[in-house]
């Protein structure tokens, strides 16, 4: 049964290839049509959302033909761009036909760039944890050692004209974890222009009140990594988090919710009901940037949501139930995580539940300045104009 199986797959597999290349033999690239894909298909967020929504504010999307690549075509979706379901014959014919394709994560291998297309890679994160060549060790579902990993990446990276960067921190580390020596765009990311936007008191009660969330209540946003050593098989992962959620309802629902917002690549059904009126969650369709916007506070480990939610200047806590193994041998980091994180690090729930009680933002105060002028000095709120102009440029 297993021969079969693998016979099937790679039957699949040359029927996927080859199908996207007789799209590219029997159709032109159309300068005038982009592509845009977030965490391989899987939703509908962060960086190329919000340059394609930059496009419907400024009435771009009737100009330009665009596409959106999901898994799931219900999504809702604004203005004029047509969905488009990933792995089905309509996909290759998109993919090869578009001048512009612009995504944030790796796409597969059989899509290879055409010379008149233009590939903007906006990435997702400043990065903690070790990225690319950077590794020593891969732990993740589907790959088959480090140094295949690495070549893919490197492959991979090869095909990007553009990268977005964060900041110049970020553009050292992609430079050589990415082997990429195009242009790297340095001008902070598309999703956090809308922390600009719409930090006022009157958009966040509108939030709320769209959310379901109480006007009355503290919010704390809880907003792990992904840990890559935890998973079912290639592409779905577990949600293990060491936490007592019991004690967080026990200690602070009187006055406090809990928003549990986990990786796009977490596949687990967790029931919350024992946990109603004190934890919320929302599928994937909603953009994380609104919940930075909703939360008072964020709960987070070595996830890049650190980065974009410091934006805000609003009380950060890192809940590292596995720092040394994390830090040691699973990933590294980058720099002194202990050393720079604008909050206190605690390693048990109980640390937890004392560090939110006992929270003040004085205390961190210089650490919150320095995280800033390192991580942020990009960002001002108009990094989706900026990709705008570019592939306005591209597109003549």
């Amino acid at each position: 049964m297993s021969s079969l199986l693998k016979k099937g797959k790679k039957i699949m597999k040359s029927l996927v290839l080859n199908g996207y290349i007789l799209c590219t033999k029997l159709f032109a690239v159309q300068k005038n049509a982009i592509m845009f894909e977030s965490n391989i298909a899987r939703n509908y967020t962060g960086n190329p959302r919000a340059i394609y929504e930059e496009m419907v504010r400024q009435g771009l999307d009737r100009k330009y033909r665009c596409y959106i690549i999901l898994e799931d075509t219900n999504i809702l979706v604004p203005g004029a761009a047509k969905k488009v379901k990933r792995n089905r014959f309509y996909y290759f014919y998109v993919m090869a036909i578009t001048g512009i394709w612009v995504s944030d994560s790796r796409l597969p291998k059989y899509l290879m760039k055409r010379p008149q297309c233009t590939y903007i890679q906006t990435w997702h994160g400043t990065p903690l944890k070790k990225l690319g060549l950077d590794m020593d060790t891969v732990f993740m579902a589907g790959e088959n050692g480090i140094e295949e990993y690495k070549k893919n990446f490197y492959d991979n990276a090869q095909t990007w004209d553009y990268l977005i960067s964060q900041n110049q921190y970020s553009s050292e580390i992609f430079r050589r974890a990415f082997g990429f020596q195009k242009e790297m765009l340095e001008i902070g990311y598309p999703r956090n222009d809308v922390l600009f936007q719409k930090n006022t008191t009157e958009e966040i009660v509108k939030l709320k009140k769209k959310l379901g969330l109480p006007l009355d209540k503290r919010i704390i946003l809880y907003a792990p990594t992904w840990r890559d050593n935890e998973f079912y098989k290639e592409g779905r992962y577990k949600f293990n988090p060491k936490i007592d959620f019991s004690m967080l309802q026990n200690e602070f629902e009187r006055d406090t919710v809990l928003i549990v917002k986990y990786h796009y690549l977490i596949m687990d059904q967790i029931d919350w009901s024992s946990y109603e009126g004190f934890i919320y969650t929302y599928d994937m369709s909603y953009d994380i940037s609104v919940l930075y916007l909703v939360a008072d506070m964020l709960i987070t480990d070595y996830s890049s949501v650190m980065f974009d939610y410091s934006l805000l200047k609003r009380p950060m806590l890192f809940y590292c139930y596995d720092l040394e193994e994390y830090k040691d041998t699973l990933r590294g980091f980058y720099f002194d995580f202990l050393a720079e994180a604008p909050g206190p690090v605690v390693l048990e729930t109980r640390e937890l539940v004392e560090a939110i009680r006992t929270y003040r933002y004085d205390n961190y105060t210089d650490r919150y300045e320095a995280f800033g002028k390192k991580y942020n000095h990009a960002d001002d709120g108009t990094a989706s104009q900026k990709v705008i102009k570019l592939i306005e440029q591209k597109c003549k």
